[in-house]
């Protein structure tokens, strides 16, 4: 019996209208909380920190069952593609407890 899932997401974000690291923040800070809210995702910037138009994130979600997990990765995909920031490199992986 599977203990459980996390779905992880790694993903870079470019901010073409980003003119300094204080804008570049408030647009992190606004795509952090609009997906922790949105999946109830734990959420990190995890490179490109002193640039100012890019940001690499990573977010991981706990589920029961592998295709809950799936379906919060799709959900904060599909929120990320429909923003006015481009969204470059994505990553998906899917983790069992039991592994």
């Amino acid at each position: 019996m599977a203990s459980g899932y996390v779905g992880i997401y790694s993903f870079e974000l470019h901010f073409p209208s980003s003119h300094s690291l204080k804008e570049k923040r408030m647009h992190l800070r606004s795509v952090k909380s609009q997906l922790a809210n949105r999946i109830a995702c734990s959420i990190a910037e995890v490179d490109h920190h002193d640039t100012w138009q890019r940001a690499r994130l990573t977010l991981a979600c706990v589920a029961r069952e592998a295709g809950e997990a799936e379906r919060l990765l799709d959900t904060a995909e599909r929120w990320l593609v429909a923003q006015d920031f481009e969204l470059l490199r994505r990553e998906r992986d899917l983790v069992s407890l039991d592994d």
